[in-house]
């Protein structure tokens, strides 16, 4: 498996840490990345000792930062997701992760520029702890479909958050990929990309998740890599394979061909 990419457990939903251990096992990946439950509701000790046993780099960690929950100007209901995303930074700085990124809560019944302020605010410690423990805490876009949790639907909207929170940006092809003036948005968040997310979507999928294997769609996966090395990226490009056509395939060969597709990619265009 190519070194620039990271076996996410994304991939694997439901699965136990032996059942990881089993996949990581055998797909040999030098990078990993983890839920945050996993983490937060597991034995530490145990999760070490499967990260020790593969000699494996912890790229990631993907957290709902407040899960059903809208974002409100109610520093009440900040606490709660805040002390638990604090916890979550001290557990990544332990096991050597790269980044967190998470979802920012929903719209509710605020605007977006009143939500997005409301995040800022109780964002705010989040960011600082994780600076000084030298994680960085990234925003990804995801479908509207998910307004319950997020309020970035698209790459510019994360990038414009990011900015005004001081965080980091996940780039999701699979979220962003129709968007116009992309190029253009995947350089403007190239200087602050923590990790970048790889799938493929075929045309006629109309339920979440739905995603492919990278090359089976219509994503134009080695032009947004082209694009996102030529911006300056340099960092790890993490497999999320979810949905009816990986269940099918399964989940470690579809892991499998995923990372030889985008693998191959990588090296044809020098990196």
């Amino acid at each position: 498996m190519h070194e620039r990419i990271s076996a996410g457990e994304t991939s694997f939903p439901g699965a136990s840490l032996a059942e990881l251990g089993d996949a990581w096992r055998t797909l040999a990946p030098s990078r990993i990345s983890f839920v945050s439950p996993t983490l937060l509701d597991h034995d530490l000790a145990a999760v070490r000792k499967l990260i020790d046993a593969g000699g494996y780099r912890v790229e990631t960690i993907t957290h709902p930062f407040m899960p059903g929950q809208p974002l409100s100007h109610d520093e009440a209901s900040w606490l709660a997701p805040r002390a638990r995303l604090s916890r979550l930074i001290d557990i990544a700085q332990q096991i050597g992760a790269r980044s967190i990124y998470l979802l920012s809560g929903g719209h509710g019944g605020l605007d977006w520029e009143d939500a997005a302020a409301a995040f800022c605010a109780c964002i705010a410690p989040c960011a600082t702890q994780a600076r000084s423990a030298g994680i960085a805490l990234a925003i990804e876009p995801a479908s509207p479909l998910h307004a319950d949790l997020h309020i970035a639907h698209s790459l510019r909207d994360t990038v414009q958050l990011a900015e005004m929170a001081g965080l980091d940006v996940c780039i999701d092809y699979f979220a962003c990929w129709t968007e116009a003036g992309l190029r253009a948005t995947i350089e403007r968040a190239a200087a602050r990309c923590a990790i970048v997310q790889v799938s493929d979507y075929a045309y006629g999928d109309r339920a979440y998740p739905c995603r492919a294997v990278p090359g089976d769609g219509a994503i134009p996966l080695r032009r947004l890599l082209e694009w996102t090395l030529a911006a300056g990226y340099d960092g790890a490009f993490d497999l999320e394979l979810i949905g009816p056509r990986i269940d099918r395939e399964g989940r470690v060969a579809a892991v499998a061909r995923a990372a030889q597709v985008v693998g191959t990619m990588l090296h044809e265009l020098g990196a």
